[in-house]
């Protein structure tokens, strides 16, 4: 999630660690993979499937009962090993869209694949889940170890898989566990989260045979955990967001009682809060991600897959002061520590404290994943001694903490996405707030 800086107003983010998500890894390659014993690994009988799809399009759970009830005698009501449901993206991947679709119903079925245009994650989870839920509440034994197996995978983006994360999120919640896990077919742009755990960088050329293995190892890897992070929003009210999936609008927003900030809040604000699994950003990386995000709104014909993305995206950076500063302005004055203040909460400390930033650095990452812009990490690997001497630990994905780190302008940023240098490293948190001054 990208945040755009703007001076004027006194805004407020605070993150704080939240529970971990469980996470699908790589399993097997190399192996060929029959294509009617898959099918039979993740296809649910068929009055399951007609029960789901009856409740979700009738937004009631207890509509798929009488699926349940007039079921033909005799009719395989066995549980598959690995029951499973996939959420597809249409816009991502460029033209592959409508075929992925068609290759995976035939991998499965048709019910269980859905196309995010007609059902949203959480419509899945509110009905079709309960409606298994409901069904195993009368007794039926193939409903309930459907329900405790049933597994998702997300053909998209980075954006598309963590809106359905945070669907899934509410199962938590609202105490309905297993939360099921979840592997993805990279369709976006960078793919970060999708990197992370190996579940590749891009969309194959050979997709149609990559897909039935990446089913496979959807059905038999290991369950990974992957920290998730919530984010709230306070800005003066009345002030025009375009708020992606991940951030609903909250009644209250409420600071920690031992927190101070400088000067006065306006009388009125918007607030919001959500989940993310990525990263965020505030200033120039920022700014540039909002512009790209509405260039491709406003014409999508030019965003018509990664590589076409990757090239408009850098293009956009380039007209946006990240590489190129006016002579007769300082670079210092374009720094976020001019209006900027940020306030972390070490581990196992109940204090605030300020972290002072650099006069040069010009975007403020929060990273949780190793793989940050298609694939690189920018908080690099320090050494032990270095970890020692700042207060840090090796970054992992589920170890509760943010890496913070500083990109000072283009140049900068270039040599850190090739890897030649490290950010600036800000800090090493489980919480912190950042809120611009007036």
């Amino acid at each position: 999630m990208g945040s755009q800086s703007t001076t004027g107003n006194t805004n407020k983010i605070v993150v704080r660690s939240s529970f971990v998500e469980s996470f699908r890894g790589c399993g097997i390659s190399g192996i060929r993979i029959d294509k009617e014993e898959l099918k039979k690994q993740l296809t649910m009988p068929q009055y399951l499937r007609y029960a789901m799809r009856d409740s979700i399009r009738l937004q009631d759970p207890a509509a798929g009962e009488s699926r349940y009830i007039s079921r033909a005698e005799g009719e395989d009501s066995a549980a598959p090993p690995c029951p499973m449901v996939v959420f597809i993206n249409p816009r991502s991947g460029g033209r592959h869209g409508p075929a992925l679709k068609e290759r995976l119903q035939q991998l499965m079925s048709e019910e269980q694949v859905f196309d995010l245009l007609d059902v949203k994650p959480h419509e899945f989870v509110r009905y079709g889940l309960s409606c298994l839920e409901m069904l195993a509440g009368l007794g039926d034994s193939c409903a309930k170890e459907t329900r405790e197996r049933i597994r998702v995978m997300v053909a998209g983006g980075d954006g598309t898989v963590g809106w359905v994360l945070g669907c899934l999120t509410e199962l938590r919640a609202q105490g309905r566990e297993p939360v099921p896990p979840v592997g993805i077919i990279p369709l976006g742009t960078g793919n970060d989260l999708s990197r992370s755990f190996r579940w590749g960088g891009s969309f194959p050329f050979a997709w149609r045979s990559a897909i039935k293995r990446t089913l496979q190892r959807a059905s038999n890897g290991t369950v990974n955990r992957l920290d998730s992070w919530r984010v709230s929003l306070s800005m003066p009210e009345g002030t025009p967001v375009d708020l992606p999936h991940c951030l609903k609008h909250s009644e209250e927003f409420s600071l920690d009682q031992g927190f101070e900030i400088e000067g006065e809040l306006p009388e009125k604000v918007a607030s919001y809060e959500g989940v993310y699994y990525n990263y965020f950003s505030i200033g120039m990386d920022a700014q540039v991600a909002y512009g790209f995000h509405h260039l491709r709104n406003e014409k999508p014909y030019l965003a018509s897959g990664p590589i076409s993305n990757k090239i408009i995206y850098s293009g956009y950076s380039c007209t946006q002061g990240w590489f190129f500063t006016p002579c007769v302005s300082d670079p210092g004055l374009r720094g976020l520590k001019n209006i900027l203040r940020m306030h972390i909460k070490r581990a196992n400390s109940s204090e605030w404290e300020q972290i002072a930033i650099p006069t040069s650095v010009r975007a403020i990452v929060a990273l949780n994943l190793h793989s940050y812009g298609s694939g690189r990490n920018p908080w690099g690997k320090p050494k032990p001694e270095y970890l020692e001497k700042r207060g840090f630990v090796e970054a992992d994905v589920a170890d509760g903490l943010l890496e913070v780190f500083g990109l000072k302008q283009g140049w900068h940023a270039s040599f850190v996405m090739v890897e030649l240098i490290s950010a600036k490293h800000l800090a090493q948190v489980p919480q912190f707030i950042v809120y611009v001054l007036e």
